[in-house]
């Protein structure tokens, strides 16, 4: 049984290296302490008991120690997340009577929309708020 035990262990530490969340990895361990188990207990009862124990428990017992070290905070925004809160400038008039309006923001054209339903003329510097699909949501900047 110790080999059904092992080839478990290392399923769960393949599965954990694809997701990256740290939470399969306590179920490898467990499979660990239950491999070594089978050396001294026949019983797959008993084994399969300490696997779930066992993982439970380091699951459970770590949790509070890997939040303090995986911050949501410290991830770095990418894509359209990034263009949050950067300067800009109107190249089409952002009408929205019409739907129309166009920035550039970093070198890229974006079809763009004003917070407060506001005409803003051609040329104008603007702060993108927030992306919404495609379409950048954005202000004067004063």
């Amino acid at each position: 049984m110790w080999k059904i035990w092992l080839i478990l262990s290392g399923i769960f530490l393949v599965i954990e290296i694809i997701n990256l969340g740290f939470l399969v990895f306590w179920f490898s361990v467990g499979a660990f302490i239950a491999m070594i188990s089978s050396f001294f207990i026949d019983n797959i009862a008993i084994q399969s008991a300490i696997f779930l124990i066992s993982s439970t428990v380091l699951l459970f017992a770590t949790k509070p120690f890997v939040n303090k070290f995986t911050s949501k905070d410290s991830f770095i925004k990418t894509n359209s997340a990034s263009l949050e809160g950067k300067v800009g400038k109107v190249t089409i008039d952002i009408d929205p009577i019409n739907s129309k309006g166009q920035i550039k923001v970093n070198g890229e054209t974006w079809s763009a929309k004003s917070i407060d339903n506001t005409y803003i003329s051609k040329d104008t510097e603007i702060i993108i708020e927030k992306i919404e699909g495609v379409k950048a949501i954005v202000k004067p900047l004063v």
